[in-house]
């Protein structure tokens, strides 16, 4: 009863709060669930609960919802959100909502029989294993009336607007926002096509570089079922991390030169770690700071074979346990965000490792603007320089993290 109480005063506190400030560049406002009980949270960033209530609240005509997996807790922040979702669907909105198959699984059955409660919503499960061999929808994102559209880390997952470090962006760029819904289209068509048993056709039989000298713009893997104009996430980050001179930051789940193979093996993956390596040999500065969940093996020894590089630095964040107990799956940092010389801004929902960005579909958005990098630059230093944040120590053999979320 008193966990419950707590919860409930939350969500009282967080919808009915007024409006911090918010920061914001023309197209993108920068958005940030910060773990309850944590000194990471910013003044001048609104929550993702806040966002997209709005959002739900304004939208005329239809909403779509990409997601791996939906969790709702009974009086949670979350559920209020879901409560403005639902008054959406009551009043005419259409709404169509895409999970994962994979996903199902970890998804509880009280919250899917919700959502397909909600009047005027189409609930479709796409099993994305059958488009690449062994990927999934780990892209976090909707779209509004094909005007505004959210992509983060924030999962459909009560935790990940309470007790998980996220990051996201409001976005209203009219180019960004239509290829996010032509991805979303794609996947909803692809999605039919499986349910007949029909193959779903390539879109690209060659790989799409992005023009990454762009002033914003939209990466998305896998690139064989990427919109015509969206670029591949896989080949323009390393491209991106060509180009840096000074520093690159990096916040991370999970960041590993691993794939995931049959029967639990983990495939090498070099393209993101080649990258990574290659900046540091030419002088760059490679902060990057992973969970502690990214401490099992063997990723820890792949994590330390980086550390030892000159001009690499890896911090490990582990975030205190909540006081009203253990919450599973939570109380991690799970941003996905880069900031290349203070200039060049990356908020994605991909995970640094194989599976991710080369068979998995997932969405990235990169912003040339100062502004912006200045801000998630100072973003990733309050966690960097937090008690939270420790040295990674090549000498110390970590413990099997007590992990609680899927990723």
């Amino acid at each position: 009863m008193r966990r419950f109480f707590l919860s409930a005063l939350v969500s009282a506190a967080v919808l009915a709060a007024p409006a911090r400030a918010e920061f914001s560049i023309p197209g993108f406002e920068l958005v940030q669930t910060a773990p309850v009980e944590t000194s990471l949270h910013s003044d001048d960033l609104r929550g993702p609960a806040v966002v997209w209530s709005e959002l739900f609240d304004h939208a005329k005509n239809e909403i779509v919802i990409g997601q791996f997996y939906a969790v709702i807790k009974p009086g949670s922040v979350f559920d209020k959100v879901v409560e403005h979702l639902e008054a959406a669907g009551k009043r005419g909105v259409k709404i169509r909502f895409l999970l994962d198959k994979k996903g199902v699984g970890l998804s509880e059955q009280p919250t899917i029989d919700r959502l397909k409660a909600i009047p005027n919503l189409e609930f479709r499960i796409l099993d994305y294993n059958q488009l690449t061999g062994n990927g999934i929808i780990h892209a976090k994102y909707l779209v509004v009336d094909g005007a505004t559209a959210y992509i983060g880390s924030q999962n459909f997952d009560w935790r990940s607007f309470e007790h998980i470090h996220e990051t996201g962006l409001r976005i209203t760029d009219p180019k960004i926002v239509s290829q996010v819904l032509a991805v979303f289209n794609q996947d909803w068509r692809a999605q039919a096509l499986t349910t007949q048993s029909m193959q779903v056709p390539a879109l690209n039989q060659k790989t799409v570089t992005a023009d990454i000298h762009q002033p914003q713009f939209l990466l998305s893997s896998p690139n064989k079922y990427n919109p015509a104009g969206v670029g591949d996430s896989e080949t323009s980050l390393p491209a991106l991390l060509a180009e840096a001179k000074s520093e690159v930051r990096i916040q991370l789940l999970d960041y590993a030169p691993l794939s995931y193979g049959p029967k639990g093996t983990r495939p090498y993956y070099a393209v993101i770690d080649n990258a990574v390596r290659s900046a540091a040999n030419r002088g760059v500065k490679i902060k990057l700071m992973v969970s502690n969940w990214n401490l099992e093996q063997p990723a820890q020894v792949y994590l330390k074979s980086l550390a030892i590089l000159p001009n690499v630095e890896i911090r490990v964040v582990t975030l205190p346990v909540a006081s009203t107990g253990f919450v599973p799956f939570a109380r991690v940092i799970h941003s996905k965000t880069m900031v290349i010389d203070n200039q060049v801004a990356w908020v994605g929902t991909s995970n640094w490792a194989g599976g991710y960005m080369d068979l998995s579909r997932n969405l990235e958005v990169v912003m040339r603007n100062e502004k912006m990098a200045q801000r998630i630059a100072a973003l990733h230093e309050q966690t960097w320089s937090s008690a939270y944040a420790q040295p990674l120590d090549i000498n110390k053999q970590y413990p099997k993290p007590a992990k609680g979320s899927p990723e």
